[in-house]
């Protein structure tokens, strides 16, 4: 019976009455409604039977708006576990029930796309986090007001493309119901690949991330640095599943690896730190991707797809925890450019602990989540482990990306917290910044520490004796993994030693570098092609409108002086005598008003051509 009651309480629905109920509330007691419909998530994902729930019909379309599986529950614990921990810092951090609310109806909407059985719902829960992420955006003003609105433009455009992808796939399969098969084949998911890579921050398409993640509220960034990229990134998954044999799949895998050196790279030379952790989404993201593609290429990857899930979930708990962090940082000092900082591991020693955990989890220090995740995907582009030397280059890249990782955050943490004395004096964080900080650096240590537990999350994942889980291997065979063997420690420590010798060689010319990413380009480019696109269009318009009116008016004005105009023309003809007559109206001007409005014009024309087309088709 208690199974059956859970599968009827849907989730989403949960956090958005919660986000009502914050606005109505006082402060501390909505929080706390908030903070427990996001743990009501966690035990629903981690309990709530397989399968099926709440299927119906929508418009005539069969829809499952709650589907529960191995990978939709590994995703729930994570965003619910995260939720309560962000809800928490939130109150510390004074953020306004009004952020909170619409915080709230941001993560209830992620939530619903992770647990969405079909594309109908998916869409709609895509977009809707597309609008409401907006909002956290916006509700800070200021610069975030302009980046708010350009972040909305790159996820409109993107949703536009899923809903064509998820449009083609109807017609190509006459379902919208997940079959775990993925998005068809062909224009869909060619359509699909294009729209989800806006959220997951392809490169050409990620400038929104740096651009809009440094800009609200301390509290905004935690809740935006999660939701809409990690769920995005399953949905990626959902479109192309393990097994799927997509001809995309090595696309989606490379474009993943040169996201991690992308991402690292740009990291490196930030100085504002939110920017300098949001180009680290970008470069988490192409782990998570790389491992989604090389599930979807190679024949029954079950380790890369179990690193890509396994990384999701480890990147939700680090990546909010370094958010965090500096965001108590930014909530003590006023200080936002890392190089005006230092020395702030004797006045803020909790969030030195914070920070630490968060970074020693990122750069896949042994001991902590990141590393076990990791590995799996190195493994998993490792040639020597399938004898596919396409692989190759993605391992390198792979591993380019994991040394600019340490080299960041080694910068970040030195300068920040090493580097000379503080020149301030201030507090640490305050209680709910410290205990949400520390539940999700202690998560870190756990699955880092006790990894069998996350193998068992992972959906591709077998338990085997010995301490090892198991793996399906290409031509039928069976891999073993054991992150703390001495190969993969060996490589961790090749990979940390040559990030600790780089950054002391590089440090003083990094700290003068201040070069932009040359993909930012996309904003100018976008206004002056957009500025003088709209002049052409309404000068071409305006110029159009003249000769239109000047033409009814010459034709109303001789329909009106016959005479006159036969003199007029008369006049004209050579050797022609005309005598002048009275108009036979006295000369009065037109009475009619020909000039209206470019939207009265453009309403007026859409009215007539719909008309038309109506009598046509009829």
């Amino acid at each position: 019976m208690e199974l059956e009651l859970l599968s009827l309480a849907y989730p989403p629905l949960l956090i958005f009455a919660a986000a009502l109920l914050v606005l109505v509330l006082p402060r501390i007691a909505g929080f706390t409604v908030g903070a427990l419909s996001l743990a009501a998530v966690l035990a629903i994902s981690l309990i709530a039977p397989e399968g099926q729930h709440l299927a119906g019909t929508f418009l005539g379309f069969e829809v499952v708006p709650y589907y529960i599986d191995d990978f939709s529950r590994m995703v729930g614990l994570g965003l619910g576990f995260l939720g309560v921990c962000s809800v928490i810092y939130a109150y510390s951090s004074e953020a306004s029930k009004t952020l909170v609310a619409f915080a709230l109806v941001y993560v209830a909407s992620s939530v619903g796309a992770a647990f969405a059985g079909d594309w109908l719902v998916l869409l709609f829960m895509w977009e809707l986090m597309a609008v409401t992420s907006t909002l956290v955006v916006w509700h800070y003003g200021g610069d975030a007001v302009r980046a708010g609105f350009r972040y909305a433009l790159f996820h409109g455009t993107g949703g536009v493309l899923v809903m064509l992808a998820v449009a083609a796939h109807y017609v190509q399969t006459g379902t919208f119901i997940y079959d775990g098969t993925g998005i068809a084949d062909g224009i869909p998911a060619l359509l699909a690949v294009l729209g989800m890579g806006v959220n997951v921050a392809f490169i050409g398409v990620h400038t929104w991330l740096p651009d809009t993640y440094p800009r609200p509220h301390i509290a905004a960034s935690v809740f935006l640095s999660v939701y809409t990229t990690k769920t995005s990134a399953f949905v990626l998954y959902r479109a192309f599943p393990i097994g799927a044999e997509s001809d995309l799949g090595i696309y989606i895998a490379y474009m993943g690896g040169l996201m991690s050196v992308y991402g690292a790279t740009f990291a490196l030379l930030q100085h504002d730190m939110r920017a300098l952790l949001s180009y680290h989404i970008q470069a988490q993201l192409g782990y998570i991707v790389a491992g989604i593609g090389m599930g979807a290429w190679m024949i029954e990857s079950e380790i890369a797809v179990a690193g890509a899930m396994s990384h999701l979930f480890n990147n939700i708990l680090f990546k909010s925890l370094l958010f965090m962090a500096v965001g108590v940082v930014i909530y003590r000092t006023g200080e936002e450019d890392l190089y005006e900082l230092g020395g702030l591991w004797r006045e803020m020693p909790l969030t030195a602990i914070g920070f630490g955990l968060g970074a020693l989890s990122i750069t896949a220090i042994p001991g902590f989540n990141g590393y076990v995740s990791k590995g799996m995907l190195f493994d998993a582009a490792d040639p020597h482990y399938y004898g596919i030397e396409a692989s190759e280059p993605l391992y390198w890249l792979l591993w380019l990306g994991a040394i600019g990782t340490l080299l960041s955050f080694i910068k970040l943490g030195y300068y920040v917290f090493f580097h000379g004395e503080s020149d301030v004096s201030v507090p640490d964080a305050k209680p709910g910044q410290t205990v949400a900080m520390l539940g999700l650096g202690a998560a870190c240590v756990l699955f880092g520490v006790w990894w069998e537990g996350l193998a068992d999350l992972a959906p591709t994942l077998h338990a085997h004796g010995g301490g090892e889980f198991t793996f399906a291997y290409p031509n039928d065979g069976e891999g073993h993994m054991h992150p703390y063997s001495t190969s993969h420690l060996q490589t961790a420590g090749v990979l940390t030693a040559v990030a600790a010798i780089t950054f002391v060689v590089v440090r003083k010319p990094l700290s003068k570098l201040d070069l932009g990413d040359p993909a930012m380009i996309v904003y100018p480019i976008t206004y002056h092609v957009s500025r003088w696109t709209m002049l052409a269009v309404t000068e071409i318009y305006a110029a159009v409108d003249r000769v239109v009116v000047g033409g009814v008016k010459r034709c109303y004005w001789i329909g009106n002086n016959p005479v006159l105009a036969v003199n007029a023309a008369a006049r004209r003809l050579p050797l022609v005598d005309v005598e002048e007559r009275q108009p036979t109206d006295g000369g009065r001007p037109s009475t009619i008003h020909l000039r209206t409005s470019i939207g009265t014009t453009v309403l007026l024309l859409t009215l007539v051509l719909t008309v038309v087309l109506w009598l046509l088709v009829v």
